[in-house]
């Protein structure tokens, strides 16, 4: 009799289901005007007033952005070398698990380079000279520097989402230390980002998306491969009967 299977591991269904539900979301989000109502809370005609501020851009920021590269590299020697809960991956999961944050990295930069969406501190509103315009209007540029979407900064903590999914299929408790951790230190640097005027709230929950996304495509390539190769589909040639 198999054990019963912990409700942690979530089958592809169920994950398909919350990655289609938190789009729907994040859609009405966009739609609800909500980013520039928060944008104000912070931001005046003369600019943000936190945005130079030593903790929001000293700790939050600067001090932070050589930390995900570091963590990185130590996920890519734990590959050969582990230590601790790695040492519960199989050398397959262990290599998901740093390829997944190298993806998510390199999926959320590589859209900001082609974004024309400028950031809320160069609207006009906010001592500027950009228009507010959706960061899904692709071609239409707003007047300012663009490259603003979605958040590079907060995919310094979302982009360990995926170990949650390398974590997920031997070790259901560390897979979710895993995605609320990473989740947390991905909102407090959104939310950094937004206090200095750096980038609107859903760039940061639209970054959150991408990360999520990449891991969960990734974790169902390596699931895939992991597989026997006799519950893997075949495909039979059909032979021409004798003559």
């Amino acid at each position: 009799m198999n054990a019963p299977r912990s409700p942690a591991v979530s089958s592809p269904s169920r994950l398909f289901f919350w990655s289609l539900a938190s789009f729907l979301v994040l859609l009405a989000w966009d739609a609800s005007g909500l980013d520039l109502t928060l944008a104000r809370w912070f931001g005046s005609t003369s600019g943000f007033a936190l945005e130079s501020h030593w903790f929001w851009r000293g700790v939050l920021h600067d001090d932070m952005r050589p930390l995900p590269w570091l963590f990185e590299g130590l996920l890519l020697i734990g590959i050969a070398r582990p230590v601790g809960s790695l040492r519960r991956l199989t050398a397959p999961r262990r290599a998901q698990l740093a390829l997944t944050t190298l993806l998510a990295l390199l999926v959320v930069s590589n859209i900001k380079l082609h974004s024309h969406s400028s950031c809320p501190w160069s609207l006009q509103e906010f001592g500027g000279v950009a228009s507010y315009v959706s960061h899904w209007a692709w071609g239409v540029r707003d007047g300012g520097d663009g490259g603003c979407f979605p958040a590079g900064h907060a995919s310094a903590g979302f982009a360990f989402v995926g170990g949650f999914f390398a974590f997920r299929h031997a070790l259901p408790t560390t897979a979710r230390r895993w995605l609320q951790g990473s989740m947390l230190a991905g909102l407090l640097l959104g939310l950094a980002q937004q206090v200095r005027g750096a980038h609107y709230m859903s760039h940061t929950f639209w970054t959150a998306w991408f990360c999520w996304a990449s891991a969960a495509g990734l974790d169902l390539g390596f699931t895939w491969l992991a597989r026997p190769s006799s519950q893997k589909p075949t495909h039979v040639q059909a032979q021409a009967p004798g003559l």
